[in-house]
């Protein structure tokens, strides 16, 4: 392989960002040198080296591409030939309506895919500064979780204080620890998902006096300690930690991760004050993650806690939940259309270091980063997949979608799942098919099947020029 000319794309860091970015481009021709740091340097969530690892949750979301937008961003990456959603789909483990994976597995498919391509070149080194100017071409997909050598170099470039936000990582335990005396497998209203049969989830519930119980201990158990520099970073609202839950209120956590609706117990044939759902973590079924409890505990109160939970009294943990510090750049700001950063334009970025949040954000910004740097080297062009797609609305609110205009006007920018209200509006009829009106719950259902149909239709002359994918 070529070193260090204008012909060579060189990507750091190996997350779902930078593996779908090197995928993409090297099945352009394009030659690609992947730097990842891990062994060489390991990071506070991170517990292997391989590429792609999931650390928060084995959870790609909803993979209804119908009435859902994260389940069209996974049909679009799938039509656009992605790596990420190839092996996510290989290695998918029941999740009523979501897709979930087996981690271990998933990040090996990745991992052996992207060393085993013939235009690749992995090098395992810890890259501390800007790029150097030889480098014609760089994608910075380093993540969360930059070295802070990198972030104060890019600091230092841009003249933009780099935000942060904390993620929480929740706890993952044992099937054969769980007491099915008391729980039950069911998926809520007992939808059927990606190799699922209705019955997805193991359910933990609680009566009123526990639950009371269980906030109270959240809120009074002995939290990790923040450095004085960490105290002002704020919580994205989509992965709150339990007990910043608790705190807001005691019912809050009833009307978000713990809600019972949908969900009956069938030891008293009635539906349950509120609920913790178990998620399977691996494909062998016996690991179980606890569905939206990130969390901040020490690992004692953890311990304690968490075995308050009905059916969990004698539960063994493979990993208690965890709490790190994310970095994102003001992308809006700093970096162009085709995501090049404006002060350097030789320099992208991809993946969660630019301000989206969620796996499948992560992988669909390293697929578009991935293209537009191969469509540089070959001096083709490769233009932005229209603001009407799932792609196309989320590189419009990480490249200006979001930044306000006016003097005075607020122009905060924070972390963002992909959602229908990224995407350009549409018109729905009133009436269907039969010539009835359109109202109510219909209307929503209506405009959501009109969005994701508008966004495949519109997609689809940008896919003809998707990478083919080379074994």
């Amino acid at each position: 392989m070529t070193k260090n000319n204008k012909n060579t794309l060189h990507i750091i860091g190996a997350g779902l960002a930078g593996s779908e970015a090197a995928w993409q481009a090297a099945n352009t021709g394009a030659q690609v040198i992947l730097h990842e740091m891990r062994p060489v340097r390991g990071t506070e969530a991170h517990q292997t080296e391989g590429f792609a690892e999931l650390v928060c949750s084995n959870s790609f979301r909803s993979d209804d591409a119908e009435m859902n937008a994260v389940g069209l961003l996974h049909e679009e990456l799938r039509r656009a030939g992605s790596l990420i959603m190839r092996e996510a789909d290989r290695h998918q483990v029941p999740a009523g309506g979501a897709l979930a994976v087996d981690r271990e597995a998933f990040s090996e498919g990745v991992t052996r895919a992207v060393s085993d391509h013939a235009n690749i070149e992995i090098r395992r080194e810890v890259i501390e500064e800007l790029p150097p100017e030889d480098w014609s071409n760089t994608i910075i997909a380093t993540g969360p979780l930059t070295a802070a050598p990198l972030a104060h170099a890019i600091h230092s470039l841009t003249g933009e204080d780099a935000l942060a936000f904390f993620d929480a990582i929740a706890p993952i335990l044992y099937k054969d620890s769980i007491n099915f005396d008391v729980a039950w497998f069911q998926s809520r209203y007992d939808k059927k998902g990606p190799g699922g049969d209705g019955a997805d989830y193991i359910n933990c519930p609680m009566n009123e006096a526990q639950y009371k119980a269980f906030i109270d201990a959240l809120i009074e158990g002995e939290k990790t300690e923040f450095k004085e520099w960490e105290k002002s970073t704020p919580y994205f609202e989509g992965c709150l930690p339990v007990e910043v839950m608790a705190e807001r209120g005691p019912e809050t956590l009833r009307f978000g991760p713990m809600k019972p609706v949908g969900l009956t117990d069938p030891n008293s044939d009635e539906r349950p004050h509120a609920v913790v759902q178990l998620r399977q973590d691996n494909a062998l079924g016996t690991l179980y993650n606890m569905v939206g409890f990130q969390t901040k505990l020490k690992y004692g109160a953890q311990t304690e806690i968490l075995r308050m939970i009905p059916g969990l009294e004698n539960a063994e943990f493979a990993r208690l939940g965890g709490i790190h510090r994310n970095t994102f750049i003001n992308s809006p700001k700093l970096l162009d259309e085709r995501l090049r950063l404006r002060a350097r334009p030789s320099i992208r970025f991809a993946g969660q270091i630019t301000g989206v949040e969620g796996y499948i954000e992560s992988a669909a910004v390293g697929l578009l980063a991935g293209r537009f740097a191969a469509s540089d080297i070959h001096s083709t062009p490769d233009p932005a997949p229209p603001e009407s797609s799932a792609l196309g609305a989320l590189l419009r609110h990480i490249t200006g979608g979001h930044l306000s205009e006016g003097a005075g006007a607020k122009k905060t920018f924070q972390p963002m799942n992909i959602n229908f209200g990224l995407f350009p509006d549409i018109t729905i009829p009133r009436t269907d098919a039969d010539g009835r009106r359109i109202k109510g719950k219909e209307k929503g259902r209506a405009k959501k099947q009109a969005l994701t149909k508008r966004a495949l239709d519109e997609l689809a002359p940008w896919l003809v020029g998707a990478p083919v994918e080379q074994e």
